[in-house]
């Protein structure tokens, strides 16, 4: 029989996404039997992490500054704002170094069988942002699922009352990509969003 206290550690890595209990099981045990010093410095690191960590007043991505360092950079397009759903996505972003705008985290999309509302992703806030003058192109990167685009729907109308100029991340084929692997959606969406050479 399992000791309680190893029980509950397999339980708390279950929390994570995609963390089953038989990984969750071998990560205990690692921890125990393996590395009880990197099981120590990941329990304080956490711990702090979720103690300080919190949203960015203006962006609400994850920081432990009351701003993050995004929205303070000097060397930020101010006028170009891109909407994403989670900061995660912010990180997959900057990693690209593609874009140098400033971004606008909704930490979630509509849904309303789920009860989440304009409200809850912060739509509000978005509306005052984009009343103050400053943004001149709203880049949508929401993900492209039934929800994703609804909200990037909602958020087009709403920008657009502001005449605030949106655009939206190409959708279809990625690169290195072969057809016949592609599903249906994904090829319809690359045919439409097609461009002159």
């Amino acid at each position: 029989m399992q000791s309680p206290l190893i029980q509950e550690l397999v339980e708390a890595f279950r929390v994570l996404p995609g963390v089953g209990p038989k990984s969750a099981q071998r990560m205990a045990y690692h921890l125990l039997e393996r590395n009880k010093k990197g099981g120590v410095q990941l329990a304080k690191t956490l711990a702090k992490a979720v103690d300080e960590i919190g949203h960015c007043s203006l962006c609400r991505t994850l920081t432990e500054e009351e701003t993050c360092s995004i929205c303070l950079s000097s060397h930020r397009a101010t006028g170009e704002l891109c909407i994403v759903e989670s900061p995660s996505d912010v990180s997959v972003i900057e990693q690209s170094g593609i874009f140098q705008g400033q971004y606008f985290v909704l930490m979630g999309h509509l849904s309303p069988i789920d009860g989440i509302g304009p409200q809850q992703i912060g739509l509000d806030l978005l509306q005052k942002r984009l009343e103050d003058g400053a943004v001149t192109e709203l880049i949508l990167a929401t993900n492209p699922t039934v929800e994703g685009e609804a909200t990037a729907h909602y958020i087009q109308q709403m920008a657009q009352k502001l005449a605030v100029t949106v655009s939206r991340l190409a959708q279809g084929i990625p690169m290195g990509g072969e057809l016949e692997y592609l599903d249906s959606g994904t090829l319809s969406q690359a045919f439409l969003a097609r461009k002159t050479i």
